[in-house]
């Protein structure tokens, strides 16, 4: 029993000097790729496990590490870092967003459209609005404020006649038509929720 009480002391005693650090910062996200995001007075950097920053405090805002990229913002122009904090990508986007199945979301010029890894446009940028990628779909919206979904071509998979569209999740997106928000399946049909 003895033996049982030190070890717990002991892993107590571990785990709050090793989360100290927590203390340091207005706001730490989850860990990504090593990294959490973490905030103080309105500036974003990122730490390590061990709670060490490893990219300064030096971002207007931030996001979590996807795909092993971080989308930041400085100056109102956003860009991307890697994993260790070095910026992959000049500051240039309007707007941007995460990686999610290879591709990100930017806006340049007013409109939005996808990037490859290598930050190469690979569905041209035509959209009014967008969203990320969920199983090999994206909600994008026309000029006139209606959304539908896009393939990874860039091809228009569902015609822009919802008022608002969401990811897929396990096959199925929440979608408002006409005042009424439904669920979709990924053939555009109308489903009950958790059918």
């Amino acid at each position: 029993m003895k033996k049982y009480l030190i070890l717990i002391m002991l892993f107590i005693a571990l785990d709050s000097t090793a989360q100290s650090w927590v203390k340091l910062y207005d706001y730490v996200d989850e860990f990504a790729f090593g990294l959490a995001k973490v905030s103080k007075e309105n500036k974003y950097g990122y730490v390590n496990t061990k709670g060490e920053l490893v990219v300064p405090l030096i971002y207007d805002e931030a996001m979590t590490l996807r795909e092993g990229k971080a989308t930041v913002r400085k100056d109102n122009k956003w860009g991307y870092i890697d994993s260790t904090g070095k910026e992959v990508e000049e500051f240039k986007y309007e707007d941007a967003g995460c990686f999610r199945e290879g591709l990100a979301v930017v806006r340049m010029h007013g409109k939005y459209g996808f990037v490859d890894h290598n930050f190469a446009v690979v569905i041209p940028y035509q959209f009014e609005n967008a969203r990320g990628f969920a199983e090999s779909l994206a909600p994008v919206s026309n000029s006139k404020g209606l959304w539908g979904y896009i393939n990874k071509k860039g091809t228009l998979v569902f015609e822009y006649q919802y008022n608002f569209a969401d990811f897929f999740v396990d096959g199925q997106a929440r979608v408002m038509k006409n005042g009424n928000l439904i669920m979709i399946d990924k053939k555009g049909k109308e489903v009950k929720e958790n059918e």
